[in-house]
Formats: C-alpha cells, structure tokens, sequence
C-alpha cells in the first residue's frame, strides 16, 4: 500500500465511525422522545427517518469501502456486491426523500395562518409516515436494476465495466434499458432536489418578512428570540443547501467517471469518500439544531457526575 492508499483509508475509517456512532445516537434519542412523548412530532419522525437512512449509507457502503482502502479485494462475491449496492442506493433516495420531505413539511409549519393553509397544516402530520412507505417503495423500484447490473471484480476484458470499485464492478447492460433506467433516476433526483429548492426559496421569503415585521415592531434595540419554528426552519435551510451543493459534485463527478476513457482509480476513491459526507455531517447539524440534544447531554453529564466512583 503506499501512501496515498493509507491516507484514504484512514479518511473513510474516520468518516465512517463518526457518521455511524453519531448517527446511531441520534436515531436511538427520537425513537425514546417518539416512544415516550404522548403525542408523536413529525418532525422527529421525519429526522428518525432521515437518520436511519444515513445509518443504512455508512453502514452498506462505509465497511466495504474501509475493507477495500485497506487492501482486500473480491470479499463479496456478485451476490455480495448486488445486495451491498442495492441497499445503498436505496438508502441514498431514502435520504433524498426525507430530505425533501424535511423542507416541504417545514415550508407549511412556518407559513401564515391563513384559511388556506390551516387545512393543510392539519392534514401534513398524517401523511408522515404514509409519505415514508411510499419513499421505500419509490426506491425499491427504481434502483432494482442495480441487482441486474452488478457483479464482483470482472476484468476489462470479459465485459464492459461502466464502473469499477474494486471489490464491485458495475457492467453494462441494454442500452435502451440503462437509458430509460437513467432517464427514470434522474427524473426522480430532478423533481425532489427541485423540490427542496422551491420550499427553501419560500422559507427564506417567509423567514425574511418575519425578520422584517419582528424589527419593526420591537426595534432593533429589543432583538427578539427566535421562535422554535424559525430556528427549525433555518437549520432545514442549511440542510437543503448543504444536500444540493454535495448532490451536485455527485452527479457532475459520476458523469465524469462514467464519460471517462481510462480508468482513474484515485478519482473513483475520491468520489466514494465524499459519497459520504452528508450522512457524516447532518447528525452535527442536527444536534446543533435541536436543543432537545444538547439539555439531554447535560442532564447526562451532570447525572454521571453526581454518581459515587
């Protein structure tokens, strides 16, 4: 291994503890708040949701990917390899999903309480976790032709590889087929990252004419507290835009990889490293978020401290 193999691996064995254990923490906190709260928030189910999709990311690909930057090769098998990817490209439209859903959810709670939005407020939290299902049936069909077209190391020789991970290789099939596929994938990537754009640019608007009416009313020598939807809002916002910035170095990186004559192995490793990266940092920026998280780790600090050692 040289240097350059070494340093990589170190990087994914670093992002893939921090993103689980962070992750898995966060996913354990809004299932006790959910079992536990008389009344279940939708926006814990939503970010349990969200957390749970990273969690299956880090966990699918995350040890392949450490195992292969450390050196083993060919550990899977092609049925390895088709469950492995399968998973994880399912997890990864999960996280789309909610991530969506997220924004869309917290674009109607910030909106004003007019007559016309008071019969969607209503109706929103119980179309939660019918919203869930259909994202895991959504993407249960749309990436099967992942278990078609994904195998274990081949050589470049036997069959044309359009992708190769070292451990997997994804070979291609029909072209008529892998373009409807794509056409299929993209559309689906277009109309909710489109999605999150329109509902963040709607709360910005709305967050700006809070801010302006707050200033107004109380002058700006009595700034006044955020609400909590507000700094819910905000935290979607740095959400939306952290997850449209990553899923477009995604897209335009696999383009390149999938256009490129040779083989770039130090490109493909660079691209899986940042695969991860959302599901790495959203659990940060959820616990800065919720303030829930923060008193929890005080209580629990402040308890451990007062026990006898």
């Amino acid at each position: 291994m040289n240097a350059t193999e070494i340093s990589l691996g170190i990087l994914y064995l670093l992002k893939f503890t921090t993103g689980v254990s962070m992750n898995v923490f966060l996913l354990l906190f809004y299932c006790r708040v959910i079992s536990t709260s008389p009344k279940i928030n939708s926006s814990d189910l939503i970010l349990a949701h969200l957390t749970l999709a990273n969690t299956i990311v880090l966990l699918i690909l995350g040890i392949p990917e450490t195992l292969s930057a450390w050196g083993l090769r060919n550990f899977l098998g092609d049925t390895g390899c088709k469950i492995i990817m399968y998973l994880f490209r399912v997890a990864r439209g999960l996280a789309i999903c909610t991530t969506c859903l997220l924004s869309v959810f917290q674009a109607v709670t910030i909106s004003p309480g007019t007559s016309q939005w008071a019969g969607v407020k209503a109706k929103l939290p119980r179309c939660i976790i019918p919203s869930c299902v259909l994202s895991w049936i959504l993407n249960l069909l749309v990436e099967f032709d992942t278990l078609l077209n994904m195998t274990g190391p081949q050589s470049s020789n036997s069959v044309q590889i359009m992708l190769d991970l070292k451990y997997c290789s994804k070979v291609s099939d029909s072209s008529k087929i892998h373009v409807l596929i794509a056409v299929v994938r993209s559309l689906r990537d277009m109309f909710f990252v489109g999605l999150m754009i329109v509902t963040s640019g709607y709360m910005v608007f709305v967050l700006h004419r809070h801010h302006r009416q707050v200033r107004h009313l109380q002058g700006p020598s009595h700034p006044a507290r955020a609400m909590p939807e507000v700094r819910a809002a905000k935290r979607v916002i740095v959400f939306v835009t952290l997850y449209v910035i990553l899923y477009g170095r995604q897209s335009i990186m696999l383009s390149v990889l999938l256009t490129l004559k040779g083989y770039s192995p130090l490109l493909v490793k660079s691209h899986m490293v940042l695969s991860f990266t959302f599901s790495t940092i959203s659990p940060f920026l959820i616990i800065h978020g919720d303030r829930r998280i923060r008193m929890f780790r005080k209580r629990e600090s402040l308890v451990s401290d007062m026990e006898p050692s």
